[in-house]
């Protein structure tokens, strides 16, 4: 897909969500040119802290997350024209906390076996803060939202080019607008 030919008139925010190793930000970054939304990474958001406890393999607690939710919650009420937000959301009470502050907003799961989550946080390790170690972590947190309202599960092991049809073709189809979908894994 190229952004040129792809791009929807979109007034709709979107949380593109997971499991480190999933693929949000490249998947975000596809949407994002396709849509012609703005991107906005959530890792971009958490403190200095929060940083350094995951850089040492000490997983986030809910109150570590509490201002960090609180800036993604504000960033999507303030842009009204939509973005492309890629944020874990592990909880059901996360995801909640955003679509308060944005009540249209959808999510897109992406689904990944911790073995393959595994391998794709250790091969980017160098670059990143996030410790292998916590991979496990976040499974143990996830409350999946198949069956929320609004929440499209897409296999993080298709090519990004799929994901990225699959997701435009969701949040662009009018007849979608106000159900869940669920795609086999």
């Amino acid at each position: 897909m190229t952004p040129e030919s792809n791009q929807h008139e979109m007034s709709q925010s979107v949380v593109i969500m997971g499991v480190a190793g999933c693929g949000k930000s490249s998947c975000g970054l596809a949407v994002a040119n396709a849509t012609g939304l703005l991107l906005m990474e959530g890792d971009d958001f958490h403190s200095a802290a929060n940083r350094q406890k995951m850089r040492n393999g000490t997983a986030l607690t809910d109150a570590d997350r509490k201002g960090w939710l609180a800036a993604l919650a504000s960033e999507l009420h303030s842009h009204q024209a939509g973005l492309v937000l890629t944020c874990s959301a592990l909880k059901r009470s996360y995801r909640d906390r955003l679509r308060q502050a944005c009540p249209a907003l959808r999510f897109v799961f992406l689904e990944i076996s911790a073995e393959h989550a595994r391998a794709r946080v250790s091969a980017r390790a160098a670059e990143h803060f996030f410790a292998t170690t916590l991979v496990d972590s976040q499974f143990a947190t996830l409350e999946s939202p198949v069956g929320e309202p609004g929440v499209l599960r897409v296999n993080a092991a298709d090519s990004p080019e799929q994901q990225c049809r699959q997701i435009v073709n969701w949040l662009t189809a009018p007849e979608l607008a106000d159900h869940s979908l669920t795609t086999p894994v």
